[in-house]
């Protein structure tokens, strides 16, 4: 089996147990009073992974018929990839500040593989996959875009159903205007460091190319150059 179909399968594996993650937490929340499929899919987490799906099998199914990935799915995948890591980051800073604000959250184990082992392990895959292209900076924009038009949808959404995925969106669990802005700052500017380390790995030759016999044949592009 060559390197590219080693990083297909993993892939594919990926995009398995994501799904497998995704189906048991939505079965663990039907016990929730304040469950509701609409809900389910209004966190940022739950769009991120599905996302995260959809490009793993992508890619998987790329990486096993072709040598490199095109310059479009490297730039989706690193996209995905940075909104993925970042919502492991704040799943576990809201965990925390719940923590502190007593009020308990529960983290199955589905949530656990899907904020933190997942994200964990693509940020690996990304490190090492040869055939993985360069991605563009001009997709940043893409990083920062997703969390700002979900956020003002997510509000609107919340003052009709009454119900907000995360706290610091909440006017009845915020203390004022300054802390739900400092909580969306930080939010924001965690997807544009996150973002800007994701890309900035991709100039990197992959360590599956440069230490392993994955390398990409001459003369085969790796994927667009950097901007």
């Amino acid at each position: 089996m060559t390197a590219r179909v080693g990083v297909g399968c993993a892939r594919l594996v990926f995009a398995v147990v994501c799904l497998v993650s995704l189906i048991s937490r939505f079965i663990w929340g039907l016990g929730s009073s304040t469950f509701t499929a609409g809900n389910f899919f209004a966190y940022l987490t739950m769009q991120s992974n599905i996302a995260f799906l959809v490009v793993c099998v992508v890619g998987g199914l790329v990486a096993v018929r072709s040598r490199s990935d095109p310059p479009w799915l490297t730039n989706l995948h690193a996209v995905v990839l940075s909104w993925t890591v970042v919502a492991g980051v704040v799943f576990a800073i809201l965990v925390q500040q719940a923590g502190e604000r007593s009020f308990h959250i529960d983290v199955p184990w589905s949530d656990q593989v899907l904020h933190f082992w997942l994200p964990a392990f693509a940020l690996l895959e990304w490190m090492i996959a040869p055939g993985r292209g360069r991605a563009q900076w001009r997709i940043l924009y893409l990083v920062l875009g997703y969390p700002v038009v979900w956020g003002v949808l997510t509000l609107i959404r919340g003052a009709s159903v009454g119900w907000y995925p995360y706290f610091f969106l909440d006017p009845g669990q915020v203390r004022d205007p300054f802390e739900f802005t400092l909580y969306s700052s930080l939010a924001l500017a965690t997807f544009g460091v996150i973002g800007s380390l994701v890309i900035s790995a991709a100039k990197a030759q992959p360590l599956g190319e440069r230490y392993g016999r994955g390398r990409v044949a001459p003369g085969r592009p790796r994927g667009s150059r950097v901007h």
